[in-house]
């Protein structure tokens, strides 16, 4: 029985596991896609390489989305399942609430495993795929697009205008080719019909003139310029456009040292490399900045003595009025150079530091985003019994709820850590110490068949309050 229980409770968390991850993950590729639309629009992207793209986007996103996932549907298991009295039928027989939660326990803690290996291997190879592939995105050029009337200048040291266009987009009329040689000569093409077309290697755009005139201004700076005009039956006009599109990938190799890229034996081994680094920089100081003042180098054991001698006498007292000036500033001059030297160790070290606590970020998140599945199921299945409300409406609201106080304070934690504030552990796990004890105490309340989210509930009590006004009989 116990058996076809678990069985039961499993087979009813697949299905809006399933849905609600994909569902989930949709909504994020959108959300990613809503913020760089601007970016996508007309540069003349195939349908290959948006899919490629999508592809490697969404797989980055699987780590957020699956805590989300697990959240939902085991809100959706349990609050289907208190909905239909099975909760409680369950509990009549004598089986606990934990017992019940057990065998999708394991199974959350199964996703985790996967999440972790998921964010350890796939998903550094998808973020530096989805980065390049982003980045030269960004950076290309809009595609080539000519409209009737307007001059289209993207073309570098061209300017284009077309009077009209025919219906096939390849018979254009009263064509106007602006040509800048340098800042005083200009160039001009006029033409009233021709062809337009892509050449043979899709590489250059090719302009079959007819019946026009070129005019050209030739000279040098401070001489007279010659004018001249030429008549024309034909004319062809080639434009490079290798540079409009994604013609040329970029390597990936760019970024593979980003510390999203790298796996937890990389960020180890960086992490080991970036101490060491930093455990010289005491070294640099003491040979590059003492090394200015030159009795430094006749220091001996003695140099830290708290004798005090029985007279003193100021250090301007040993020099004479005549040098007091040259060594003054003298000594303002080390002092400076020392200072120099120091503030650039300083900023080498902050530098350094900052990129450790980077890459120890990328570190603990792998291992963060994996564990939300369990914390967030802790949260999620005693929720839903209480609940006791299945479909998408009600789980859908806490879930969200719940969603964004884990996102809110793992990004809170995450920045502070980033900045130093916060210590690397308390930033990172931040969230965790805010939704377990949230998970425990829910789970608490749904062994004890609380009333903390029945509506009913807060109605009877509204009643029972002494200055709710009550009808006369």
């Amino acid at each position: 029985m116990i058996k076809k229980l678990d069985l039961l409770v499993i087979k009813a968390f697949v299905g809006p596991f399933i849905a609600t991850f994909f569902i989930t993950l949709l909504v994020l590729v959108m959300q990613f896609f809503w913020l760089y639309i601007d970016d996508f629009v007309g540069k003349g992207l195939g349908i290959g390489l948006i899919l490629e793209f999508i592809g490697y986007q969404s797989t980055s996103l699987v780590p957020l989305a699956l805590p989300l996932a697990v959240l939902l549907s085991s809100l959706m298991t349990f609050g289907n399942l208190g909905e239909s009295y099975e909760l409680v039928a369950i509990k009549s027989a004598g089986i606990s609430l934990l017992r019940f939660m057990r065998p999708l326990f394991f199974v959350s803690i199964l996703i985790s495993g996967l999440a972790f290996l998921f964010s350890n291997y796939i998903i550094p190879v998808s973020n530096l795929k989805s980065r390049t592939m982003l980045t030269d995105i960004v950076y290309a050029k809009p595609a080539f697009d000519l409209k009737e009337g307007v001059f289209y200048d993207k073309i570098p040291g061209f300017s284009i205008k077309i009077g009209k266009k025919e219906e096939n987009d390849s018979v254009i009329r009263d064509i106007i080719i602006y040509e800048q040689k340098d800042y005083l000569q200009d160039n001009f093409i006029v033409a009233s019909d021709g062809i337009m077309r892509i050449a043979d290697n899709k590489r250059d755009l090719e302009f079959h003139l007819k019946n026009g005139w070129r005019y050209e201004e030739r000279g040098n700076p401070g001489t007279p310029t010659e004018f001249i005009r030429l008549g024309f039956k034909e004319y062809r006009k080639s434009f490079d456009l290798s540079s409009f599109g994604l013609q040329q990938r970029t390597a990936d190799s760019v970024n593979k040292n980003n510390a999203r890229m790298l796996s937890m034996r990389q960020l180890n081994t960086a992490i080991d490399s970036i101490k060491k680094v930093n455990a010289k920089i005491g070294e640099r100081v003491k040979n590059d900045v003492f090394s200015i003042v030159s009795m430094t180098a006749h220091i001996d054991s003695n140099w830290k003595s708290t004798h005090t001698p029985v007279t003193k006498k100021s250090f301007d007292a040993f020099i004479p009025d005549s040098v007091r000036t040259i060594v003054q500033q003298r000594a303002q001059a080390k002092i400076e150079s020392m200072r120099n030297a120091t503030e650039t160790e300083l900023l080498t070290y902050k530098e350094q530091s900052r990129t450790l606590r980077l890459y120890k970020i990328e570190w603990h998140k792998k291992l963060t985003l994996s564990l939300a599945c369990v914390v967030l199921f802790l949260i999620g299945a005693p929720l839903g019994s209480i609940i006791r409300k299945g479909g998408l409406g009600t789980p859908l609201v806490f879930a969200i709820g719940f969603f964004m106080v884990f996102y809110f304070s793992s990004t809170s934690g995450e920045k502070f850590a980033k900045e130093g504030s916060w210590g690397m552990v308390t930033g990172m796990w931040f969230s965790f110490l805010i939704l377990i004890p949230v998970g425990v105490f829910l789970t608490y309340k749904a062994m004890h068949d609380s009333q903390v989210f029945n509506k009913d509930f807060y109605s009877r009590l509204a009643k029972k309050l002494p200055f709710r006004k009550r009808k006369n009989v």
